[in-house]
């Protein structure tokens, strides 16, 4: 469990948890989920000291929830995200196949305490405490440089950063279905491995499952975000109106990975039905041939078949001449029906789309 003091251009890492709250700023209570399960009772009871009420049952059971998609609740004393992140493995280019791993990470976002709850090894919270104790030392005066001002800031910055994840991801994507693709519609290739495209699919099933979920969650929190009350301080109105720009940004980064999504599943269903289109195309092409073929090769047989006939009386059998003529003739009937076909496009290439 790390604990953190987040106050003006102050970001201090506490050794332990404070008996109440800093005088400004506020707290922010980072705990891998196995640490949250065994102290739970603790911060309960420091959650009813500082808030003045504790989590609900129902909220921490889903904090512990290893399982629980992306969803969002409220309580008239604080709010519950639960964000699906990507697990660090899903994160690195896999040559063998596409996983999409995730994994919850929920915020209790109370009005001067954030607890987040993460998994084991969670890169999200390092990367937000080393980042944060940056811009402390920085003193930078851009928006986007600046130390949250509010545990609701806090967590639309790191829910952004979870986003941002699955949009890197898409490029993992977009050249792992290019293979797939590619040897879908290779006309000299056999495509073999058919469990890595339906594995593929799955894949983007679960995680476009996942991106509604999310995109379903900050909804609610926007809709919640609209119904608190007018602030009457101008600077709490601008505060307000910067939690509702990011949360807006947040949602179009999850349209933007639902929809690159959306295009890769309609994309892999296409290249699907033209490989099965070039395989019907390349049989009827066989079948047109043999036919072709067949074709020449019945009026031969016609020929031949008469002068293998049993009969004394047959005209040419008994000549000298008579096999150069049957022969010539079907040269001739060969030739002629050769090109006969060539000319209707029934043979070679000539004339195809």
């Amino acid at each position: 469990m790390r604990l953190f003091h987040v106050g003006g251009d102050r970001f201090v890492e506490l050794a332990e948890l404070p008996q109440a709250l800093p005088e400004r700023g506020f707290l922010w209570i980072a705990s891998e989920r196995p640490e949250f399960e065994g102290n739970v009772g603790l911060l309960q009871t420091l959650l009813q000291r500082w808030t003045g009420g504790p989590l609900v049952d129902l909220h921490v059971s889903d904090l512990l929830n290893s399982q629980l998609p992306s969803h969002y609740d409220s309580t008239s004393w604080y709010d519950v995200m639960v964000f699906r992140r990507l697990a660090a493995a899903a994160a690195a280019p896999r040559e063998a196949g596409l996983t999409v791993d995730t994994s919850p990470v929920g915020f209790a976002v109370f009005d001067r305490v954030l607890l987040t709850v993460h998994p084991a090894d969670c890169q999200v919270r390092d990367h937000f405490a080393s980042r944060l104790q940056q811009m402390a030392q920085t003193h930078d005066s851009r928006p986007s440089l600046r130390l949250p001002t509010s545990p609701a800031d806090l967590m639309l910055r790191m829910v952004n950063h979870i986003v941002d994840s699955y949009l890197d991801l898409r490029r993992l994507l977009t050249r792992q279905f290019g293979e797939l693709q590619r040897e879908l519609l290779n006309p000299k290739g056999r495509v073999h491995d058919w469990q890595a495209l339906l594995d593929a699919r799955n894949s983007l099933h679960l995680l476009e499952d996942t991106c509604e979920d999310q995109r379903s969650a900050v909804q609610e929190w926007i809709d919640t975000l609209d119904e608190w009350p007018p602030a009457t301080d101008p600077h709490a109105g601008r505060e307000r109106e910067l939690l509702r720009v990011r949360s807006r940004d947040v949602l179009e980064h999850i349209e933007r990975v639902l929809g690159h999504v959306r295009r890769l599943e309609s994309s892999a269903e296409t290249a699907v039905q033209m490989h099965f289109s070039a395989l019907s195309h390349r049989t009827n092409d066989i079948m047109r041939t043999l036919t072709v073929l067949t074709a020449i090769f019945l009026p031969l047989n016609l020929i031949t078949g008469i002068f293998g006939m049993n009969f004394d009386a047959l005209p040419l059998i008994h000549r000298a001449i008579g096999f150069w003529v049957a022969a010539g003739l079907m040269v001739l009937v060969g030739v002629g029906l050769g090109v006969f076909f060539w000319r209707k496009r029934y043979l070679g290439t000539h004339g195809r789309p």
